[in-house]
């Protein structure tokens, strides 16, 4: 009792209520700001997480900081404890909506050992050998990172490895060639798998013609990952304030002044991770810099033991497929089933009820005795996929105090928090202590045609070349 009634105190408070509902059909390329105040998207993650712990409430007047960091989700928060921790700086997070209320708390909650979208062999064509091994030694660090971080928070984590199934025959000899990389050039075990090992020992999906298994890989429970960060963060000094959207962003004389509606922030550094929620006219460092996607989950209602035989789920590791417009799946320590996958183009079609019976329909087809299950649980979230699909943990403008991570691709529930110590170690100077890779030597790309990158028309063309992309992916997918 005495250890719960001291945490109280070093955390105090209450958890912001929501000024604002939630907001179905916000997107971060035509929207200027994420909001103000908006209640959480009807996640599991949410639904399941219990009450959010206590903020410092939204800022209410004019501040001085040492260190602001704009957004406050898995990057946001494990950044200002590892400032905290291992630097002694005490930051200040501001949050325009309620705490970890973007990507970490919208994802598929599975930690990887990767970081952007390439692979292991696509590094190597990429960067050559001897930065692939580098990238790989970051990634498997990182994986560190987060079980050191995660070891004492109840977020329900289901370990194991990871499951890469192959949706068709023909996406076998890609996956056997890329096993072979991993075993041979980066010393990691990935297994091959037949279609009848994977039906029989770990689970039925219908579609699967065999898979590769990889020993890194890990489940959690997102929202409680994001709330025990948040409890953390507090407990180091670290001052959390939501509804306090940055809406205007000047600096003078080496000092930034962030404009709150609640007042201005006055900060000698600036961190950001707003990750797939990052406005276009949050700073121009950032203008165009992402390609912002989206993705669908749902969660089913709690399987039936005779379903969960029907299925033959003999595993709860994290699960994908080798789709282009993958899926991503598993069983969760409930017994619920959750699948996600890809969306709508923009905000304002996320909500056509089409997307979610695609990824219901998908369900079918990989889990047929499912047909008819009710969802319980059905949302969208952005993705923050850079334009070169590796991520960016920088300073990109060394004589600007300004730092950002970002980029992840959708493997950020484990990264991001390596990404965080990095972006602390890069707050507080110690930059020459990161290695020598491109994803901290770099900044995040503009797309190749810079012409169309400068336009306020560009939006439209992305996402118009986004369809058309989709399109091209679910011929090469599925014939």
């Amino acid at each position: 009792m005495e250890a719960v009634a001291t945490r109280n105190i070093l955390t105090g408070g209450h958890a912001t209520a929501p000024s604002r509902p939630y907001d179905p059909a916000y997107d971060p390329l035509r929207t200027p700001t994420p909001g103000q105040g908006r209640e959480y998207a009807p996640t599991y993650w949410i639904g399941t997480a219990g009450e959010p712990p206590a903020d410092d409430g939204p800022i209410t007047h004019d501040i001085d900081v040492d260190v602001a960091i704009i957004g406050s989700g898995f990057t946001g928060l494990t950044s200002a404890i590892f400032l905290a921790q291992e630097h002694g700086i005490k930051a200040t997070v501001l949050e325009a909506n309620r705490v970890s209320w973007g990507c970490s708390t919208r994802n598929g909650g599975q930690a990887q050992c990767a970081s952007g979208r390439l692979k292991r062999s696509q590094w190597i064509q990429r960067y050559g050998l001897d930065t692939a091994l580098r990238l790989h030694e970051e990634v498997c660090d990182g994986m560190q990172t987060f079980k050191s971080l995660i070891k004492d928070i109840d977020c329900d984590p289901q370990p194991g490895g990871h499951l890469y199934i192959a949706h068709r025959a023909k996406a076998m000899p890609a996956l056997e060639k890329e096993a072979k990389v991993l075993r041979d050039i980066f010393k990691y075990d990935a297994r091959i798998f037949d279609a009848d090992t994977v039906r029989r020992e770990y689970v039925d999906d219908k579609e699967a013609a065999g898979a590769m298994h990889e020993p890194e890989g890990i489940g959690i429970h997102a929202g409680k990952l994001a709330f025990g960060y948040l409890r953390r963060a507090r407990e180091l000094g670290v001052k959390v304030h939501p509804s306090s959207p940055v809406t205007g962003w000047e600096t003078r004389n080496g000092v930034h002044y962030l404009r709150t509606p609640g007042g201005i922030v006055r900060a000698r550094a600036v961190g950001v991770a707003t990750g797939g929620y990052t406005s276009q006219s949050l700073h121009p460092q950032l203008k165009n810099r992402l390609f912002p996607i989206l993705s669908n989950s749902i969660v089913t209602r709690v399987l039936t033991p005779a379903e969960i035989e029907a299925c033959n789920f003999r595993t709860h590791q994290v699960i994908t497929d080798t789709r282009i417009l993958r899926h991503y799946y598993r069983l969760m320590p409930d017994g619920r089933l959750q699948i996600g996958s890809r969306s709508a183009i923009t905000g304002h079609d996320a909500p056509q009820d089409q997307y979610r019976q695609k990824l219901i329909d998908d369900m079918y087809r990989k889990f047929p005795s499912l047909r008819g299950i009710q969802i319980d649980y059905s949302w969208w979230g952005w993705v923050d996929v850079s334009h070169d699909m590796m991520p960016r943990i920088t300073q990109p403008d060394p004589t600007q105090s300004i730092y950002y991570a970002m980029g992840y691709g959708g493997n950020g529930v484990m990264y991001s928090a390596q990404a965080g110590k990095r972006l602390a170690a890069l707050i507080a100077g110690k930059g020459d202590s990161l290695p020598p890779l491109p994803i901290f030597r770099s900044s995040l790309p503009f797309p190749n045609v810079r012409e169309m990158v400068e336009s306020q028309m560009f939006a439209p063309f992305r996402r118009f070349g986004q369809r058309f992309l989709y399109h091209w992916y679910h011929l090469k997918d599925e014939l």
